[in-house]
């Protein structure tokens, strides 16, 4: 009889258990075909909020990007920047790049972006938000490419409102990766490797961060619009023509004859990387074995049922479990080959920007002490050669992870060019009796900045002027047309390197 209930009671638990795995299956199954079921959103929608309404772990994830808020001022660590950008907007004001959720936010509040009055105002053009936001391809699809990529980077204050979010990488009925800016698709063809028409779901785990995280410049481009009137557009160009290679990119800039300005002190005209990471991540051991973008930086997780990717795109190293050590197997080995590989690029790149900080310096003393075109015309090809590199190396901020073996390469060449620069000047400076010329101290980012004459003081109160009248309206204009997205503003902060609010 004992016996006989000890089984009757068993097979009860067995009963129960089995109710509640099946409970906990079929729950764990409507979560995951509620997230496989592609919803109803607007086409072009820019407000990320919409999208997370049905994908909430995404979303949610995505909002942790929010807490990447911290400013690192770049030309506070390194003075030898505001002199290697004089005459350009970077020597005014340079952070290291924060979350996603501040894209956008830290474009507007950067002095690179100066301080416009109106639509028609300001240092910069319209291409300038072209990374920032998921207003941007709705807007070229409004307005066309040629006209967003026409006027002043003002004239889209308001339309501009929502930081990078869901409608940059995905199609709004399929859910599917997909390109929102047509210039990549023009790379890929001109480029030759990978053809668009040949572009596979897998590659796309890469190319849809390539929209932004890729060396470009602002092609001048004739058309006419709708009145008749003749119009130059600024349109955004990924100069891969010849190949993603440093020399290959070189190449094609110096074949064109581009510049992006020329320095205020050494007169070289100047290329300015903007943040190549795809092209350097191609040359390296994980862009060669088909390890791609979103395994290292958007790993997948699970909170019950569900399975999903992380939208924290953030450093790999802060979730190593995840990310690196699901081929990895030593995170000691791992976090000490990661430390040696960023000392040794920091090394040779605080190497270069000195050299190259000097070599204008030089430069700008030659041409005061009478140095004809023809003397310097080696010197300034040689200066542009050296800070092209080195800013290559250094503007995508993971290159000595993405391919350490490269970036050194790049900076030791860098290095090689400005000291080629700077004895070809001894002999000039020599030769019209300056000699002895020394470069100013540019120890720290007041000295380096007021050395090359910038009005710090004017330009942060002008900053502060804008960000309190014309930004007010922008946002004012942009929650009335229905576009601004509340939840990206919720829990900012302001934060700038330059001064409070």
């Amino acid at each position: 009889m004992k016996t006989r209930r000890l089984i009757t009671m068993g097979l009860g638990m067995a009963t129960v258990s089995m109710m509640l795995l099946a409970v906990s299956v079929n729950g764990n199954t409507a979560e995951q075909k509620e997230m496989q079921a592609a919803p109803k959103i607007k086409r072009l929608e820019s407000r990320s909020s919409e999208w997370g309404k049905h994908y909430q772990h995404q979303y949610d994830s995505y909002l942790e990007t929010k807490k990447s808020d911290r400013i690192d001022d770049m030309l506070a660590k390194d003075p030898a920047l505001v002199v290697l950008w004089a005459g350009y907007a970077f020597s005014k004001d340079y952070n290291a790049p924060r979350g996603h959720f501040y894209m956008l936010e830290d474009n507007i509040n950067t002095l690179r972006t100066g301080a416009p009055v109106d639509a028609a105002s300001g240092p910069l053009p319209t291409a300038c938000w072209t990374c920032k936001s998921t207003d941007v391809p709705r807007l070229i699809d409004k307005i066309g490419e040629n006209d967003f990529y026409t006027g002043k980077w003002a004239r889209h204050g308001s339309e501009v409102v929502n930081p990078v979010g869901c409608a940059d990488c995905h199609d709004n009925e399929t859910m599917k990766l997909t390109l929102t800016r047509a210039y990549l698709n023009r790379a890929l063809d001109a480029e030759g490797s990978l053809k668009t028409a040949d572009v596979k779901q897998e590659d796309m785990r890469s190319l849809v961060c390539a929209q932004c995280h890729v060396e470009y410049y602002f092609k001048k481009t004739e058309w006419t619009d709708k009145e008749g009137k003749a119009q130059a557009a600024g349109v955004v160009t990924l100069p891969w023509a010849k190949g993603f290679g440093a020399e290959a990119m070189e190449k094609y800039y110096d074949e064109i004859n581009f510049s992006d300005w020329t320095h205020q002190l050494s007169k070289t005209p100047m290329l300015k990387a903007q943040h190549p990471d795809y092209e350097l991540y191609k040359t390296g051991i994980h862009g060669l074995n088909g390890v791609s973008c979103a395994d290292c930086h958007m790993p997948e997780l699970q909170e019950g049922g569900a399975k999903y990717s992380s939208h924290n795109v953030s450093n790999p190293l802060d979730n190593l479990a995840k990310t690196c050590l699901t081929c990895h197997e030593d995170e000691n080995i791992l976090r000490k080959t990661v430390e040696r590989k960023k000392e040794r690029r920091d090394e040779l790149a605080k190497t270069a920007t000195d050299v190259i900080a000097r070599a204008h310096l030089e430069a700008g003393k030659a041409w005061q002490s009478g140095a004809t075109e023809e003397e310097m015309k080696d010197i300034l090809l040689d200066i542009r050669h050296a800070q092209w590199r080195w800013d290559l190396a250094v503007a995508g901020h993971g290159s000595y992870f993405h391919a350490p073996e490269e970036t050194l390469r790049i900076l030791a060449s860098a290095i090689n060019k400005g000291q080629d620069a700077r004895v070809k000047l001894r002999v000039v400076l020599a030769k019209h009796n300056a000699a002895d010329f020394a470069a100013p101290d540019f120890s720290t980012k007041e000295k380096a900045q007021a050395l090359i004459e910038l009005p710090m003081q004017k330009l942060i109160e002008e900053k502060n002027q804008f960000l309190n009248s014309l930004r007010q309206e922008w946002i004012a204009e942009g929650t009335k047309k229905g576009l601004y997205d509340p939840a990206t503003r919720e829990g900012i902060e302001f934060k700038a390197s330059y001064s409070n609010k």
